[in-house]
């Protein structure tokens, strides 16, 4: 058993398997899942978990080369943003770009537009 860093199974196999340029989605409880799209489903309960607590698990593990969120998130954006500086695109094109995403992380989190889509870069 994983001591540290993401315990879910399925979760950090895709963290770990990604390569440059792979886009890796973590939604709120609403975001649609494009058809062909992997959902890794962390939902339990609306609000749990809440997709800031799976946004930081998943930066501690993965390098980030850009990242993007809807321009419609409210205050919700503003916390992404300390996280991780993002291009905003409206919420019609965050979901068209989901389709290309390695998966969509769909978290329990119940605040609108609480959506990030994050491009894998390299550390080296």
């Amino acid at each position: 058993m994983k001591k540290t860093g993401i315990l879910n199974a399925e979760l950090s196999r895709v963290v770990a398997g990604l390569g440059h340029g792979d886009l890796l989605v973590i939604g709120d409880a609403g975001l649609p899942v494009p058809p062909g799209v992997p959902c890794v489903d962390l939902a339990v309960t609306l609000g749990v978990p809440r997709m800031l607590d799976v946004l930081d698990a998943v930066l501690s593990e993965m390098c980030v080369e850009r990242a993007f969120r809807a321009s419609e998130a409210g205050s919700v954006g503003g916390e992404i943003d300390a996280r991780v500086g993002c291009a905003l695109v409206t919420h019609e094109v965050f979901k068209e770009r989901s389709a290309g995403a390695v998966a969509v992380v769909r978290t329990g989190e119940g605040t609108p537009y609480a959506n990030v889509g994050l491009v894998s870069g390299v550390v080296f």
